[in-house]
């Protein structure tokens, strides 16, 4: 199948010098762990940490918010409590009445063109959200994928409530397959945001591309002061499909991503560091590349969508049809993963803290790649421990 690449441009990257970080430097995970499928225990002999989350934990479905989405894909909570959610394939993004469950569309991005894996992805509200009312989405267009933000303006009528977009990043490489597309505000105000290698694997390895990368940049799309490189947006590198970005309790970042036919990944994610793809794929212990804290076998997991809740990173697993629990002791896992409600909601892509022991979880088999059932897609409000 030809997938095409298109090369950065604009904010295009003058990348890290490479801070060759093995994962026995002390800062990654320790090496010499055995690749199990669902391996991670703490580091041999190491008690657990006083603050590592329990070894098992629960879930408990309390609600249905809503049913009958179409190809839903990001997910953003207002502050009154409802909720957006983005349509990757009609390229629209809904309002849902996380009470009621009642669906408003509320506008379409325009330029979105869907196709395969690409189309409107991620949403994400302003830090500023309060007083700009400013929503930001990753899209796929005819030439790229690209970040823009819009004006939600409630008081228009619906269909029509938001402004024209305005682009804060283009010239990220598109492709039929792995175009990426989580993004989310972090601590610290900055946006991030997961890029894939549009299956040109070399463009992960590449600092000319901004492809197969995790991005840090200003609400205005500009480099940050503390990344790698002063004028590249580029936090980090060697990823192969980055779907699910998620900060715990200290405000380290954790992310998600397709392995290919061995190990899809949970990642702790520290500036200027080398995940490996496409030279290692899972844990490898190689000199200048970090390994995974968790790993699955690619079967059981397709990871898309995380969240932090709970001392534990909740992982939505596409192919695997199953949410992972991923307890943690500081930068470690402190148990093996743990998978619920296996099987019963089929295809999940997203999941978003409530805060507390509440996530929202969303389901994906309208996606042209699950079975949907009566009422698919839908909004499911979880209780976690």
């Amino acid at each position: 199948m030809q997938r095409s690449a298109v090369t950065a441009a604009g904010a295009a990257v003058a990348l890290l010098v490479l801070t060759g970080c093995s994962s026995g430097d002390g800062t990654g995970p320790v090496p010499g762990r055995s690749a199990t499928t669902t391996a991670a225990a703490t580091s041999q002999g190491a008690p657990p940490s006083p603050s590592a989350a329990p070894a098992k934990g629960s879930v408990k479905v309390v609600s249905t918010v809503t049913e009958g989405l179409k190809s839903p894909w990001g997910l953003a909570a207002l502050p009154d409590g409802d909720l957006l959610v983005s349509s990757r394939d009609e390229g629209t993004i809904t309002r849902v009445d996380a009470e009621g469950g009642q669906k408003t569309v509320i506008g379409s991005v325009p330029g979105v063109s869907a196709a395969g894996e690409g189309g409107l992805l991620g949403i994400a509200l302003s830090p500023s959200y309060a007083s700009d009312h400013q929503v930001y989405a990753y899209f796929t267009t005819a030439s790229d994928n690209r970040i823009a933000r819009m004006i939600y303006d409630e008081k228009r009528p619906a269909g029509r409530q938001l402004g024209a977009p305005d682009t804060v990043l283009r010239g990220i490489p598109k492709g039929f397959i792995h175009n990426g597309g989580r993004i989310a505000f972090g601590p610290d105000k900055m946006l991030y945001a997961g890029t894939g290698e549009t299956g040109e694997t070399g463009l992960a390895q590449d600092k000319e591309s901004l492809a197969g990368k995790i991005l840090r940049m200003t609400p205005d799309g500009q480099p940050v002061h503390g990344n790698p490189e002063a004028n590249s947006i580029v936090y980090s590198l060697g990823h192969r499909n980055v779907q699910g970005l998620a900060w715990d309790s200290d405000k380290r970042l954790w992310a998600s991503e397709f392995g290919q036919n061995t190990w899809d990944e949970l990642n702790l994610i520290e500036p200027g560091k080398n995940y490996g793809w496409p030279d290692v794929e899972g844990k490898a212990g190689e000199p200048g590349f970090v390994d995974p804290v968790a790993q699955w076998r690619t079967d059981e997991a397709s990871p898309s969508g995380i969240a932090y809740a709970e001392g534990s990173i909740w992982m939505a697993a596409l192919r695997g049809e199953r949410l992972w629990r991923i307890p943690l002791a500081g930068r470690e896992s402190a148990a093996a993963p743990q998978a619920f409600v296996e099987g019963e909601y089929g295809r999940l892509r997203t999941v978003l803290s409530v805060g507390g022991d509440k996530v929202w979880l969303v389901t994906s088999n309208t996606d042209g790649r699950g079975t949907p059932k009566p009422g698919d897609d839908r909004i499911l409000l979880l209780e976690v421990a």
